[in-house]
């Protein structure tokens, strides 16, 4: 028996990256996936190809995470297209960095409204759902820096630490009813985006991690499986710090 046969799973911000690997992991495990992203372009046909391929049933959605209307709408046909939304990764996510006195309103507020609101957003449209079915897991896609901070980074901090805050607070209102609400918080993944660092800042990020290497995509699609699953059902309101021990 797989850890996610016959569970849905809406995942935001899924035709690349982290996203696209929790997708691929939870249909390795039986899951039928939804997934949104800004636009469903070339990357997000190939990851419903890929998703298809395993057996399991599998949309991509073209959706603002961000927009609150939206979020409802598309909300509304992934529940009347699958029938039942039984785990919700809030993954979407940009970053606009820049020291506080150089950042502007603009760039404060794109990253809010994507890291944090998008949160807010999903989790408002799935619970009367997960409410009426008495079961559901939820998961933000937070990070390390959202608990220690990061200098030129205020804003993604600051909207990553809201997705923690966010997880333990829905926890607790709606735990009497078999929903569970965790965070997880990674730490250097080699993505491509981190590819693209200098190898001078590469090596200096590894020199903090008692590991001493980056982590992998799948090392979080990992842990976003034992939370989606039944194996972390004694499991709620917790940041896990997914970062080979950087942030001890």
């Amino acid at each position: 028996m797989k850890l996610l046969e016959g569970k849905t799973a809406v995942i935001t911000g899924a035709a690349r990256g982290i996203g696209k690997a929790l997708a691929l992991k939870f249909a390795a495990e039986g899951a039928n996936i939804a997934f949104t992203d800004l636009v469903i372009d070339e990357n997000g046909h190939q990851t419903e190809e890929e998703i298809a391929a395993m057996g399991v049933k599998v949309k991509g959605y073209a959706s603002n995470a961000a927009d609150f209307a939206q979020t409802e709408e598309v909300i509304k046909e992934i529940h009347k297209e699958f029938g039942s939304i039984d785990i919700l990764v809030n993954n979407a996510g940009i970053t606009k960095d820049g020291l506080m006195m150089r950042m502007t309103e603009a760039q404060w507020d794109a990253v809010i409204a994507v890291n944090l609101k998008s949160a807010f957003n999903f989790i408002h449209a799935v619970l009367p759902i997960m409410m009426r079915q008495r079961s559901g897991s939820i998961i933000n896609m937070a990070s390390v820096v959202g608990v220690h901070g990061n200098a030129g980074q205020a804003n993604y901090a600051a909207s990553k630490a809201g997705l923690i805050a966010l997880a333990k607070s829905i926890a607790q209102e709606v735990g009497s009813r078999g929903i569970r609400a965790n965070a997880i918080a990674p730490g250097f993944i080699e993505t491509a985006m981190t590819a693209a660092l200098p190898d001078d800042i590469r090596a200096e990020w590894v020199k903090k991690i008692p590991l001493r290497r980056g982590g992998q995509v799948e090392d979080i699609a990992n842990v976003a499986t034992f939370l989606a699953s039944d194996l972390s059902s004694y499991v709620t309101g917790q940041v896990i710090q997914v970062d080979g021990g950087m942030n001890m």
